[in-house]
C-alpha cells in the first residue's frame, strides 16, 4: 500500500472505554468534514477486558475510514499509539484519547501549523482533572522542562500531529508518549505547542496513579536528559555518492 500524502491517521488507542466509543463517530464528524486531509481512524484495543473489541468492530464495519488494532494483552498507551503509528499509511498522523477530554475539532487548529512544523502539540486550557492529577502534571512538566529544556508545557497532552516518518524515528519504550516534542527535538525537527480545549471525563475510569504520573516519568525524563546530552552531530563538506532511488518493500 503506498502512502496518502493527502491523509491523516488519528490513532485513537483504547483500554476499557466500552461505553465511549460510541461518542467517537459523532464527536469526529465536524472535524472529518472540515478537515483538508482525508481521515482515517484507526483505534487500537490494548488488550481490553471489557466489550470494548466487540464494540469497535461494530465501527469498523460500518464505516471504510475506521479501522483497528487489537492487542492479545494489554501492552500500554505508548504501545498501541507506536503500533497504530507504525501500521497507518498516510504521510501525517495524529493522536487522542478515547475519552474524549480533548475535542477532535481542535485537529483543525493543529493542522494549521503544519506547513511550519513537523510536530504540533496540544496544551490544555482550563483543565477539567482531580486537583491531584492537575498537580502532579504539573510538577511532572516542570521537571522534565527542566532537564530536556523542550520548551512544551503540556507534554502529555493527548492530542497531537506529526509527520509519520519523524514518529517512526523514535526510540521506542513504554512511556514515550509523554515525550514525542523532546523526541522530535532530538531529530532537529520543529515543534509548536498551541492552546486546546479540555473536558471532564464522561464515560470509563481514569488510567492514572503515582506511578505511572511522577516516578516512571521521572527515570525517562533522567534517560532522555542523557540521551540529548551525549548527542553526536557531524556535518559533511563533500561527498562523491551519486543519486540513487532506494526501494522500500513492505
Amino acid at each position: 500500500m503506498k502512502e496518502n500524502a493527502n491523509g491523516i491517521t488519528i490513532v485513537i488507542p483504547i483500554f476499557n472505554e466500552e461505553d465511549g466509543i460510541g461518542r467517537i463517530l459523532p464527536a469526529f464528524e465536524a472535524y472529518i468534514n472540515q478537515s483538508k486531509f482525508e481521515v482515517n481512524l484507526l483505534l487500537v484495543n490494548d488488550g481490553s477486558t471489557d466489550n470494548s473489541l466487540f464494540e469497535i468492530k461494530k465501527l469498523a464495519e460500518l464505516h471504510d475510514f475506521v479501522g483497528y488494532i487489537s492487542f492479545e494483552k494489554n501492552a500500554g498507551l505508548s504501545a498501541a499509539i507506536r503500533a497504530g503509528f507504525e501500521r497507518s499509511k498516510t504521510k501525517w498522523v495524529g493522536y487522542i484519547d478515547a475519552d474524549l477530554q480533548t475535542d477532535p475539532m481542535d485537529f483543525l487548529k493543529l493542522e494549521a501549523m503544519i506547513p511550519s512544523y513537523d510536530l504540533v502539540t496540544g496544551r490544555r486550557e482550563g483543565r477539567k482533572d482531580s486537583a491531584v492529577k492537575k498537580m502532579s502534571s504539573t510538577f511532572a512538566n516542570w521537571f522534565r522542562d527542566s532537564m530536556l529544556h523542550d520548551g512544551v508545557h503540556d507534554s502529555g497532552c493527548p492530542l497531537k500531529i506529526m509527520l509519520r516518518s519523524v514518529a517512526l524515528d523514535m526510540p521506542f519504550f513504554k512511556g514515550m508518549h509523554r515525550f514525542f516534542p523532546a523526541l522530535a527535538l532530538i531529530q532537529g525537527k520543529k515543534v509548536v505547542e498551541i492552546p486546546v480545549k479540555h473536558f471532564p471525563r464522561i464515560t470509563g475510569k481514569s488510567k492514572f496513579n503515582l506511578w505511572n504520573r511522577l516516578l516512571s516519568p521521572f527515570q525517562d525524563t533522567l534517560a532522555l536528559r542523557w540521551m540529548m546530552k551525549r548527542q553526536s552531530t557531524y556535518i559533511i563538506s563533500e561527498n562523491s555518492i551519486k543519486n540513487h532511488k532506494t526501494v522500500i518493500h513492505e
